[in-house]
């Protein structure tokens, strides 16, 4: 601890510690940020070390592991995290990074942290490090790097890995909201699908909004539908900011949605997913995904597009999107569609590059333009 003072670095390290305690990364430290009093630049940097000792800390933990033996207390952990972040990643110089590391930690766990973030400071600096695996080398859990590996091939899942460990750049659209531009996409896809047709149309999995807003430039009238009424204030009160009278929220469980089939001139299953596409974004949902909620989420999926397909009018369109790149979440989701709702569906155009066709629908790489990873799919209902 600094003497009492509130420094970027130990805002840092608090964040991690109150990560590995459970709380989402994105919520505590905007929190801690926001009465710590720092400046513009500290608090930037304070960012870009909380989230990327997060996104990284398997490779962090491996480096700190190589002098350090056995357990560290919470506080020292994510210091020694915070340390080997700066000298390995950041490329902070070793002076700076270790004593301003080494002061954020209790007197009696300092000079052990000094010994190993400077043991760690002379490997990085004596050449590229030799990890013992791309899993370690690029931090992902080893399950992920098999099941991106086998669905989408070794070599573009390993590009999609390694542009996901850059951090995201803030993506403003023309009304003010922070959008990140893959989404932004899908939203100019759905938009496109939907133009000239009349009716309402329905979000079905609207929170936090920004899909909900987006067609809202567009469309008459639009319905933001969420479970939990905690998100559907979220959609409320973007909208409100946006100053968008043609949005109204809905607290209703997508998968028996309370609406008249047959009602909507589009609706939009934004589903929830394994989020594998956004691990840029999320820096701790790559320890907290787990292989077993893809099938889960998968059946979900398969549930809200049921529920969804009575409620679009004939001549209007049913879009499922996700922020995630499996192949059970995106193309096995296609063919189940193709198969649960023959007949009267037909698919729509795909959107062009840098998006690639996969199956009917589209799978948008985070390296083919340095956005989320996302994917789409739309059908037709004949008239």
């Amino acid at each position: 601890m600094s003497e009492g003072r509130v420094t970027a670095r130990g805002v840092a390290i608090s964040a991690l510690v109150a990560a590995e305690e459970g709380e989402r990364a994105n919520l505590v430290l905007p929190r801690m940020l926001s009465v710590s009093g720092l400046d513009e630049r500290d608090r930037g940097f304070a960012t870009e070390l909380a989230y990327g000792a997060l996104r990284m800390c398997r490779a962090c933990d491996w480096l700190v592991g190589q002098f350090a033996k056995g357990e560290l207390e919470p506080t020292v952990r994510a210091a020694a995290r915070a340390g080997a972040y700066q000298l390995a990643f950041m490329r902070v110089p070793a002076y700076a990074a270790v004593s301003a590391t080494v002061a954020e930690c209790p007197s009696r766990a300092r000079p052990l942290l000094n010994a190993v973030l400077r043991r760690i400071a002379d490997l990085v600096a004596g050449g590229p490090i030799r990890w013992p695996g791309p899993g370690t080398k690029l931090s992902y859990p080893d399950w992920v790097l098999a099941r991106l590996g086998e669905d989408l091939g070794a070599e573009r899942a390993l590009a999609a890995l390694q542009q996901m460990n850059q951090a995201a750049s803030p993506s403003t659209r023309p009304d003010g909201y922070i959008q990140d531009a893959g989404s932004q996409a899908v939203g100019e896809y759905v938009a496109g699908l939907l133009a000239g047709r009349p009716g309402p149309v329905l979000d079905l999995c609207a929170a936090p909004g920004g899909k909900t807003t987006f067609l809202a430039h567009g469309s008459p009238f639009v319905v933001g539908a969420d479970v939990a009424p905690a998100r559907v204030a979220l959609v409320a009160g973007n909208a409100a900011r946006l100053q968008l009278a043609n949005v109204a929220v809905v607290v209703a469980d997508g998968s028996q949605p309370p609406f008249r089939e047959k009602s909507f001139a589009g609706v939009l299953v934004d589903a929830p997913c394994s989020g594998l596409g956004v691990l840029r974004r999320r820096p701790d949902a790559r320890w907290r995904a787990r292989p077993e909620d893809i099938g889960r989420l998968a059946s979900l999926q398969g549930r809200l597009l049921s529920a969804a397909a009575p409620l679009v009018a004939p001549g209007g369109v049913l879009i499922y999107s996700v922020c995630t790149l499996t192949r059970r979440e995106t193309l096995d989701i296609d063919k189940w569609t193709a198969g649960g709702l023959a007949g009267e569906w037909e698919a729509a155009p795909p959107p062009g590059p840098p998006w690639e066709p996969l199956g009917r629908g589209a799978l948008l790489l985070p390296q083919a333009a340095g956005t989320d990873g996302m994917y789409v799919l739309a059908i037709y209902r004949r008239r």
